[in-house]
């Protein structure tokens, strides 16, 4: 399995407008940040997790030639903005994409992107076939997929394990039951958002104790601020095994 991070920022990306703080304005790349997805690469498939509003700008940096399929962790436009680039992979394709989310998720791409579902609709709109989800395991294309189920403050939102890697972000509060789905990871993402105490976010201390739980025998952090300081110097204070991760970052598992 190989993954790369597409983008390894917050709703607001890094550098954010108007801030001219030293994160925001340092030179090096891995402080540079995209809105926060993966792409994932196995058993011959490519998928995403998360579409938003940088997905165009990740698709072409990487390449991507071909989209087996998108995974939904909720419906936040940081998470979904992008939605409407599926179509330059129907075209080439000539086929729709299936788009996995929960019921929630699944009811705001609808309103969302309403005209790409409407009875008589644009010809050159998305085809997405919504495929709703529970927290139940399923298959899409030989891949097995586990939900975990997460609160983001009091919103209900989706992680996924995937084979013996799991992908967390937004993530304020995992269930103790989930938790169990987490054991034996050879590399857990996880969301560390910044120093400080966050309401909806793990910060920094909690996101190391929650990796510490777990027990992957890797951990990398996204979903980051530029009040996480520059990306260098955090790393140099964690652990080998704990870190931030940074747009562009491949690992192969």
């Amino acid at each position: 399995m190989i993954i790369k991070f597409l983008g390894t920022g917050t709703s607001q990306g890094v550098p954010i407008i108007t801030c001219d703080c030293e994160v925001c304005q340092s030179k090096n790349l891995k402080d540079k940040r995209l809105r926060s997805s993966v792409l994932i690469e196995q058993k011959g498939r490519v998928f995403v997790i998360d579409t938003g509003p940088d997905f165009r700008q990740q698709m072409l940096r990487e390449k991507v030639k071909r989209l087996d399929f998108v995974l939904l962790t909720h419906e936040h436009k940081d998470h979904i903005a992008g939605m409407d680039d599926i179509r330059a992979f129907n075209f080439t394709q000539k086929e729709c994409m299936n788009v996995y989310a929960n019921k929630r998720t699944c009811k705001a791409v609808r309103t969302e992107f309403a005209y790409a579902f409407e009875e008589n609709k644009y010809p050159g709109a998305p085809e997405i076939n919504l495929c709703e989800i529970n927290n139940e395991a399923f298959v899409c294309k030989d891949i097995s997929i586990q939900p975990i189920a997460l609160k983001h403050f009091k919103l209900p939102i989706t992680g996924y394990r995937i084979d013996n890697m799991a992908y967390i972000t937004d993530a304020s509060f995992i269930p103790e039951e989930e938790i169990k789905k987490l054991q034996g990871l050879d590399l857990l993402i996880l969301n560390a958002l910044c120093i400080k105490p966050h309401y909806s976010h793990f910060n920094l201390e909690q996101a190391m104790a929650i990796a510490e739980r777990i027990g992957a025998k890797q951990t990398l952090f996204t979903h980051i601020s530029h009040a996480i300081g520059f990306h260098d110097e955090r790393n140099a204070k964690l652990p080998s095994n704990i870190q931030l991760a940074y747009d562009g970052l491949r690992v192969e598992i």
